[in-house]
């Protein structure tokens, strides 16, 4: 695990784009340019895990939810894993370091916002200790893939922290 740099972007560009192309991993048509990813993500909640090549297997990002003091320590995270590398625990690794991370720099609650039919998502996080608090009822309107012009409801889940915020 390393984090995520500029120099990563062109393959975490694509991996967020693999992504996007299947209708289950966010709302967005497209990934944004490094300038607006970077922004709105600070460095020290963003890695990637690599192989022993250096090739990006995968990214994890969180964003703070909101810039009002007393949500200092909740952020919202994003965890995509190359097509090629799915099955063998990248998205895993990713969370856990970004679990770690994230309590080290005092986040109290890590937020995820999952559509139900990605099941395989909503599996990991609940095996890291994320839990479900509510459905989004047609939270937004998909533009793109194969969910194009439909409504689509989205799962939030919440990984609140055991040693932050107690």
């Amino acid at each position: 695990m390393v984090g995520l740099q500029e120099c990563h972007w062109p393959a975490v560009r694509e991996i967020y784009a693999a992504g996007i192309a299947t209708g289950q991993a966010t709302f967005e048509a497209r990934p944004p340019g490094w300038e607006a990813f970077a922004a709105g993500k600070p460095a020290h909640l963003r890695q990637v895990a690599v192989d022993d090549h250096g090739a990006v297997l995968g990214w994890v990002a969180a964003s703070p939810v909101s810039a009002r003091p007393v949500y200092a320590g909740v952020v919202e995270e994003s965890v995509y894993v190359h097509p090629d590398a799915a099955g063998r625990g990248v998205g895993r690794l990713l969370l856990q370091a970004l679990i770690a991370s994230a309590e080290a720099a005092g986040v109290w609650t890590i937020e995820a916002k999952i559509f139900p039919e990605n099941t395989a998502s909503l599996s990991l996080h609940q095996t890291l200790g994320f839990e479900p608090v509510g459905v989004r009822r047609r939270l937004g309107r998909m533009s793109h893939g194969p969910h194009a012009g439909q409504w689509r409801d989205v799962i939030l889940l919440e990984r609140r922290s055991a040693t932050i915020g107690t």
